[in-house]
């Protein structure tokens, strides 16, 4: 626990308003949205700059006291958890865009401010900011950074690792830094810019991010191919790349998911097939005529039964709701509802499908799945509940087979939620005994005390984690 003394230091810095060591309080910031999860903080820290966030971080790297920064908590594999005690460290008073640039298509925020705003704002000016996960209305650039989380648009426009070309960083012994900066190029030194995105709030606190904009679309369009045969819905995702088609969205769900989203949104998705994807394509209206086009050939080569394309782009975004809802569908069916994630060569989509549906039936649980197909990145999904001890041992045996497939197929255990504490145990089988030490000589040098989101990504042993069910 934290003394009446120190805790007076940390209200010096931030104000009594801004620290909270209540009971609820904690509890509030106790877990993220990995599901079965709960790790009790010390306190709760609230910021309003980045001269605090240093000062705070002095004090903690002093007495070797961990921070857990977070935004919204929309995490899934446990990366916001205060697992050894200690503060989180809550930006809710630094959520302002500082700064949108026409003239060098850039935009500079805090780090709470919520994803779905930064795309208004630069929306309004007829700019695009791609990145948009699942959460794009409630999650936070700082978190967003943190795993560097992709999306439906991830195939074409890539991920959030792309779009961030400067950072504001407090180090550990409470310096700031600033690296990029408002450059198409920069190589000097290090490029400390993309070794923290991603890292999953282990190396730093992010204070300031500049993001790169690109223009905004002229026209989109939106389709949904219809299939009674899984594997042949997975094979065209591939087909539709090597035809040398970048879609802007090429989405994968199974009749699982379909049946729960449909009965959730009730926007009239056919369940009486076996799996659909949905496709959207953008830019200027002649090449999104031709695009879809193609791929509506491809889709019948392919053996799909029918090609829907959506009359308007309303219609269209209610297509790409309802594919957002798939994991909040998927939690009413039982207490508990387990999301994964695992990436492959697009080459190997359709593979991946089968593997996890063997896997499915070998350990008797039921797996919904769906994701990004287009650029290899399924979830396999399983609703399940945390009391039934026997079959989470079930689920817990699938899972490591999954991702044990998916490394086999040349991919990777996590494409955009991170390792957490959920996945630490897998990721020598992705990197090797070698490539963990080589990241825990990085992660040493950068935090010697290691007081940034400790028991995350590297396996350690966790205290104050209590499973609950909600």
């Amino acid at each position: 626990m934290i003394s009446k003394d120190v805790a007076k230091r940390f209200i010096a810095i931030v104000g009594e308003e801004n620290y909270d060591d209540s009971q609820v309080g904690r509890a509030s910031y106790s877990y993220d949205s990995t599901p079965v999860k709960q790790a009790m903080p010390d306190a709760v820290i609230c910021p309003r700059n980045t001269k605090e966030v240093s000062e705070i971080v002095k004090v903690c790297n002093e007495l070797s006291i961990p921070i857990y920064s977070r935004g919204t908590g929309t995490n899934l594999s446990g990366g916001c958890t205060p697992t050894q005690g200690g503060i989180v460290m809550l930006f809710k008073n630094m959520n302002k865009i500082k700064e949108l640039d026409l003239e060098n298509l850039t935009i500079t925020v805090e780090p709470g401010v919520i994803t779905m705003d930064i795309i208004k704002a630069v929306e309004a000016e007829g700019l695009f900011y791609p990145p948009d996960p699942g959460t794009v209305k409630i999650s936070t650039i700082v978190g967003n950074i943190a795993e560097n989380a992709g999306g439906l648009r991830g195939l074409k426009y890539g991920v959030t690792r792309d779009y961030v070309i400067g950072l504001e960083i407090v180090l550990a012994n409470g310096d700031i830094i600033k690296t990029g900066g408002k450059l198409a190029k920069d190589v000097a030194g290090y490029d400390f810019t993309r070794l923290m995105v991603g890292s999953e709030g282990t190396l730093g606190i992010i204070t300031e991010a500049i993001l790169k904009l690109v223009p905004k679309p002229e026209t989109k369009k939106t389709a949904l191919a219809l299939y009674q045969d899984v594997e042949s819905a997975a094979r065209t995702v591939s087909k539709i790349i090597a035809a040398k088609i970048i879609p802007t969205t090429l989405e994968f769900m199974d009749k699982a998911t379909i049946e729960v989203v449909e009965a959730a949104t009730k926007i009239g998705l056919p369940t009486d097939v076996e799996a659909v994807l949905l496709i959207e394509q953008d830019g200027p209206a002649e090449i999104v005529a031709r695009d879809m086009e193609k791929i509506a050939e491809i889709c019948k080569a392919q053996n799909a039964t029918s090609i829907q394309v959506a009359k308007n782009d309303e219609e269209g975004n209610q297509l790409a709701t309802a594919r957002r809802t798939a994991l909040s569908a998927l939690a009413r069916l039982k207490p508990t509802t387990i999301l994964e994630d695992a990436t492959v060569p697009r080459s190997e989509v359709a593979n991946l499908v089968k593997a996890i549906n063997e896997i499915a039936k070998k350990y008797n649980v039921q797996i919904c799945t769906f994701g990004h197909a287009g650029d290899g990145n399924l979830h396999p999904t399983c609703p399940t509940d945390s009391r039934n001890k026997e079959e989470m041992h079930r689920v817990e045996q699938a899972f490591a087979e999954i991702f044990e497939a998916a490394v086999k197929l040349g991919g990777t255990i996590s494409g955009e939620h991170g390792i957490g504490t959920e996945k630490a145990p897998f990721l020598e089988l992705k990197l090797g005994k070698e490539g963990v030490a080589a990241m825990k000589l990085v992660k040493d040098a950068l935090d010697p005390n290691n007081i940034f989101n400790p028991g995350k990504v590297f396996m350690e042993n966790n205290r104050n984690r209590v499973v609950i069910s909600r």
